[in-house]
């Protein structure tokens, strides 16, 4: 297991300043114990000022995606490298998709749907933390965030708006939420393919491609077939994993993690 400060790699722990490693198996998780391990102290609370929250979202920027450290990919793309080209996808969806969507609110849910991790940490599935108390962190983090950092910006309409978009992603229920449920799949596949290539095939990510089997909309589905196709092309000739393997999901660790958000709790996801 690793704590704040240090992540482990291929069985060593290493010491990355800046860099939050998730705690995965602390059943005392809260967001105070965490705030408490800031560096230079825990940000003001009820501000009117959204400069502490400024300083909170850097986090975002160091803290990187955890599922690729398994493969000793030390240094990986961040949350926000991903949650930023999730956003720039959203922006090119087909005709088909942007005429009946509110394409501006899909950019703006891609560059918060995964802002809790900020404080959260990247939990995967195979970290050890059930979907529910996953869901507990981050709906936690994401009150800690939008009522006592942005509870008194612009009369906290802001913060309101914030967990409003945050909250309509983990229900799944909208068809923009479920575009961007797609668009966080094809970004990972994306990601997936470009490790692989630059890695030149020393590393085989094959089983991440198993949520390409869980893209809703045949647009998107679209992309996922392309991608793949291109996998598949770079590694002829080539033993690799692909998500028809048996097991493959199951590795992976997805199937919990990828199926229908879990069922609210008193009122939160």
């Amino acid at each position: 297991m690793t704590t704040n400060g240090e992540v482990k790699l291929n069985g060593d722990a290493a010491t990355v300043p800046g860099v939050l490693a998730t705690q995965s198996i602390n059943p005392s998780w809260s967001v105070e114990a965490v705030v408490a391990t800031i560096p230079g102290g825990a940000p003001q609370t009820d501000s009117t000022s959204p400069v502490p929250f400024f300083h909170m979202l850097e986090r975002l920027k160091t803290t990187k995606r955890e599922g690729w450290r398994r493969f000793g990919i030390s240094h990986g793309e961040s949350i926000s490298d991903h949650m930023y080209r999730m956003s720039i996808i959203t922006m090119l969806a087909p005709p088909s998709l942007s005429s009946k969507l509110n394409i501006p609110h899909c950019t703006k849910m891609a560059l918060v749907h995964d802002m809790a991790e900020a404080l959260v940490g990247d939990i995967t599935p195979v970290d050890g933390v059930a979907k529910h108390e996953k869901n507990r962190r981050e709906s936690t983090t994401m009150d800690y965030f939008t009522k006592s950092l942005l509870g008194r910006v612009n009369g906290g309409i802001s913060g309101e708006e914030l967990k409003a978009v945050w909250q309509e992603y983990e229900d799944s229920e909208t068809p923009e939420s479920q575009f961007v449920h797609d668009v966080d799949k094809i970004e990972l596949i994306l990601q997936m393919v470009e490790y692989e290539r630059i890695h030149e095939r020393k590393l085989d990510l094959g089983e991440f491609s198993w949520v390409a089997t869980r893209i809703v909309m045949p647009e998107v589905k679209a992309w996922s077939d392309e991608l793949l196709k291109e996998r598949e092309e770079f590694w002829a000739g080539h033993t690799h994993t692909t998500y028809t393997d048996e097991g493959a999901e199951v590795r992976a660790g997805s199937l919990e993690y990828y199926s229908k958000p879990a069922a609210k709790t008193n009122g939160s996801a």
